[in-house]
């Protein structure tokens, strides 16, 4: 009887319950229990399901991330291998300057006339063919004396072998030298003889007020940079800031007239200072 009684079931539950108080929290979590196994079971399951599922898409994506790493570096080992075969372009031969040879000039033998030394010796080892030269003759003749005669040379004894030596000179290319270099702050600024005053002085007695632009009633203020020089004299004179090309032209020329300064330092040294000058033009009455 026992075995075919189900002990989760609501039946079992009343009768255990039978004549006591149902109102009691045993008997509602007796009567619950089977939904709560189920739930537990089922939630247990959906759990373990979402692992299985997580690992085996983290295995898919490890995987699929190795075979992309291998198929890129199959990738670039084949191009690495495609410049590693490609042919070192061939440099161009150097041509080879031919150097001419020195020409060389025929030698010259020189005429000789055989003088015979005279010996007491018996007739019959006189030769012949030994011709003895008058004293007269041997003084007269420029020819070189010899053991024998020739005449297929030069009489003057003074040629020899010739040879044309040629010096070939290597030209050195000389690099220009490179300008110093211009510095825009120094420990020490180049200063105008007698100072700010007597270089606005000096501006306004040596300007002179372009006709034309007097005419169009131009003005303002033209700023002017150049270079002192490391022995004081104005170099390159620019225009930072214009108003008008005349009286730009005109604050250029005053610049370039100006004397020699006290030129810049630095480090006890003197350098090449740019100079920043402004240059103001303003009409009467204005």
């Amino acid at each position: 009887m026992a075995k075919d009684v189900d002990l989760s079931s609501k039946e079992w539950t009343d009768i255990i319950f039978e004549g006591r108080n149902k109102d009691y929290g045993a008997y509602e979590l007796r009567s619950t229990s089977v939904a709560r196994h189920n739930k537990s079971v089922l939630y247990t399951l959906l759990g373990a399901a979402l692992i299985v599922g997580l690992a085996l898409s983290f295995v898919a994506v490890q995987n699929f991330i190795a075979e992309r790493s291998i198929t890129d570096t199959g990738e670039q080992e084949e191009v690495l291998v495609e410049m590693a075969t490609d042919e070192p372009e061939q440099e161009p031969e150097q041509q080879k300057l031919e150097q001419p040879e020195p020409e060389k000039l025929p030698e010259e033998v020189l005429n000789s006339v055989k003088v015979t030394e005279l010996k007491i010796v018996e007739d019959e080892k006189v030769k012949k063919e030994d011709e003895i030269k008058a004293q007269d003759e041997l003084k007269e003749t420029t020819t070189a004396f010899g053991s024998s005669d020739n005449d297929k040379g030069t009489d003057d004894r003074n040629i020899t072998e010739t040879k044309k030596e040629e010096v070939i000179v290597e030209k050195k290319e000389e690099k220009p030298a490179e300008p110093e270099k211009i510095f825009t702050s120094v420990e020490q600024n180049p200063e105008f003889p007698g100072g700010q005053a007597a270089l606005l002085k000096y501006l306004n007695s040596h300007i002179q007020y372009p006709p034309q632009a007097a005419e169009n009633g131009k003005e303002g203020k033209v700023v002017v940079q150049f270079v002192v020089e490391k022995d004081g004299h104005v170099g390159e004179v620019k225009v930072v800031r214009s108003v008008d090309k005349d009286l730009d032209r005109e604050a250029v020329r005053v610049c370039k007239s100006l004397p020699k300064f006290t030129p810049g330092r630095q480090n006890g040294q003197p350098v090449r200072v740019w100079f920043t000058l402004p240059v103001t033009f303003k009409l009467q009455g204005s």
